[in-house]
């Protein structure tokens, strides 16, 4: 019980920096980490809602598999990639302009 309590408050504490973080910044990357963390944070509620009992009705699934549980962990690190990816191609393209002056 406790991990799923440390769970749902850790989330929701990254979550909400994720937002505030979003509303300050128009960092295409920095937006991309925050969408992540909260589709992190939808992950966690859905998984406790699917323990709890609620979310375990007329879910689309592939296989045996509700397709949140295959979307939502998907979704959050492909977010996060991104995010990584275009801040690595920034530096990468900042890196090579300095170079050349």
């Amino acid at each position: 019980m406790i991990f799923i309590y440390s769970r749902l408050i850790l989330g929701a504490l990254a979550a909400f920096f994720a937002i505030a973080l979003w509303s300050k910044t128009h960092d295409a990357a920095w937006m991309l980490v925050a969408i992540g963390a909260i589709v992190m944070y939808a992950e966690t509620v859905y998984s406790v809602l699917e323990l709890v009992g609620f979310a375990a009705g007329n879910v689309l699934a592939i296989g045996s598999v509700p397709l949140p549980a295959i979307l939502l962990p998907a979704l959050r690190m492909i977010l996060c990639i991104a995010g990584l990816a275009v801040m690595t191609f920034r530096v990468h393209r900042t890196h090579t302009k300095r170079r050349k002056t």
